[in-house]
């Protein structure tokens, strides 16, 4: 629609031209006649045909162009005079219009001279004037044009860009499109899993559910056949006395003679005989560990065999297998003793005892009584992991080791190998415990001597060995376990032990490197080479060795 307009404009603009082409060349011939022209009239005739000619040589040049292009522009030719008759002419405007420039001649009345002297005609001042309006209007219909291309060149720009923007619009709506089919892809994979997943594990609470429910009515089963037997099978206490005086007989007769026959010489046992009472000790611990919950309704004098026989049953499964494989059981004899059994009501079913309801308890590591106290200790250490339980059971220890009685329970019970267990560098808080026990055994009494023979072993001498190989053994742990070495050093068999474990050669590094600031293991170092013969020191340091 625009093109067709363009088009025409055009043609009536040039018909405009072509109509007013011939009464200008008249106008010409008529200035050549009138001999008042001069040469340059016949220029100004001969410039005029020329412009007339490219005049209407562009126009139709420019109506051929118009199906190829939307927007075009054409040239004004200058109308202009001769400069005899263009002397008082005033130039009003230019305007640039694509390829030339247009000059208007605006004033008439001065254009009336010609050469200064005759006056120009009257029809061809108003050729003049025609062609004015001529240009003026040519000059609008040219500015309207240039006006409409550039709306044009505004909107095709503004299509392209929302041409671009469409485009890319597009690309993201297909990407978001592929986007949202792998997502969906992805969901139903995901959603499938899901719902495999929440079908096996259904399955599973299923199965679950119906041994909860076995296991329920077993229970039940079982609950309800303890309460009738509670109630047919009344408590007997001379059953607990006849047992525990045979858990005695056992302890004192067979136990503690198996173990100091296998301190004395270890191949003086067969393994099967060896192998078969671990494995009674094995069967019977767990029974044992259950009898304890009866223990309140007992007369105390009685836990003191069942505790004995515990101790000695457990001292039997050091050396054999079975102690790893009884690791729940261990436990829980450890905790029970160490808390103690307290139970309230009436267990037994008896009419007679049912309006009791005081608590009873059965007190063994806490118990006032020294020797059930001592060894439930010791079934502490050799049955507890927890580091709170072990550090109370070493204090109480301790504390029982300063009487004679606790002493002399600490021979009768074989209690060096015990605290052997603990001396460990991995064990760094109750290292120091453990040797402060045995330091009590070295103070001057009847029972040192027996403690010192007890010590005199590969095994004990061997664990020194260990300890002191330990760049991080603490000075105050060295310091005391120097101590004992010196009290060892003393016997003169003792000093095979020494050199098989090479304990001599760590004491005189101890000595060389060990500042003279502590001259209290100085003192012991130099006093235990002294007793194995690799130094000589003078008699004040013997002295002040032996009375420490």
């Amino acid at each position: 629609m625009p093109l067709s307009i363009h088009f025409s404009q055009s043609k009536s603009t040039h018909n405009g031209r072509k109509h007013y082409s011939k009464p200008l060349s008249d106008l010409f011939k008529s200035f050549k006649n009138l001999d008042c022209c001069d040469d340059e009239l016949d220029s100004l005739y001969d410039s005029s045909q020329l412009e007339l000619e490219e005049e209407v040589i562009v126009n139709v040049s420019a109506t051929d162009a118009i199906p190829n292009t939307v927007t075009y522009t054409y040239t004004e030719t200058d109308v202009t005079l001769p400069s005899n008759l263009a002397t008082n002419t005033v130039t009003c405007s230019d305007h640039d219009i694509s390829s030339g420039l247009v000059r208007k001649i605006v004033s008439k009345p001065e254009t009336q001279v010609l050469s200064g002297q005759r006056l120009i005609p009257s029809h061809i001042n108003q050729i003049y004037d025609e062609l004015y309006v001529i240009h003026q209007k040519l000059q609008q219909e040219n500015s309207a044009q240039q006006e409409y291309a550039l709306q044009l060149q505004k909107r095709e720009h503004f299509l392209a860009e929302r041409e671009a923007l469409l485009f890319k619009h597009e690309a993201a709506l297909t990407k978001i499109r592929g986007v949202e089919e792998e997502v969906h892809a992805k969901f139903q994979i995901i959603k499938e899993q899901h719902e495999a997943e929440v079908k096996q594990l259904s399955e599973t609470l299923r199965e679950k559910t119906k041994e909860s429910k076995r296991l329920k009515s077993s229970f039940d089963t079982l609950k309800e056949m303890n309460d009738s037997l509670k109630k047919q099978v009344p408590l007997n206490s001379h059953v607990y006395e006849l047992l525990t005086v045979l858990m005695d007989w056992i302890s004192d007769q067979f136990l503690k003679a198996k173990i100091e026959e296998e301190g004395r010489d270890n191949q003086t046992q067969t393994y099967s005989h060896k192998n078969y009472t671990q494995e009674k000790c094995a069967k019977l611990l767990p029974i044992v560990a259950e009898q304890l919950q009866w223990m309140p309704f007992v007369n105390p004098k009685l836990h003191m065999p069942v505790i004995k026989f515990t101790y000695w049953a457990i001292r039997q499964l050091d050396c054999g297998t079975q102690h790893s494989t009884m690791t729940s059981t261990m436990r829980r004899l450890g905790e029970d003793i160490f808390k103690g059994i307290v139970t309230k009501g009436n267990q037994h079913g008896s009419s007679e005892q049912s309006a009791e309801s005081k608590p009873k308890i059965a007190a063994f590591f806490k118990s006032s009584i020294l020797p059930l106290r001592f060894v439930s200790t010791l079934i502490v250490l050799k049955t507890v992991t927890q580091a709170d339980y072990l550090a109370q059971a070493f204090d109480s220890l301790c504390v029982d080791l300063k009487t004679d009685e606790g002493k002399a329970l600490f021979l009768e019970y074989q209690s060096v190998p015990v605290i052997l267990s603990h001396l460990r560098i991995s064990s760094r808080g109750l290292l120091s415990n453990a040797i402060d026990g045995l330091l009590q055994m070295t103070m001057e009494s009847g029972f040192l001597q027996p403690f010192l023979e007890a010590c005199s072993n590969e095994t004990f001498f061997r664990t020194c060995s260990v300890l002191l190989r330990n760049p991080k053994l603490d000075l105050l742990v060295v310091e005391k376990l120097s101590i004992i070495l010196q009290k060892l050093s003393r016997i003169k068999s003792n000093k095979k032990m020494f050199e098989l474990f090479t304990i001599h050669l760590m004491i005189q590094e101890l000595q060389r490197t060990t500042h003279p600031n502590h001259a209290f293991l100085c003192i012991n170092l130099n006093s235990i080479l002294f007793n194995l013969g690799l130094t000589k020191t003078n008699s004040l340091v013997s002295s002040l060795s032996t009375s420490h």
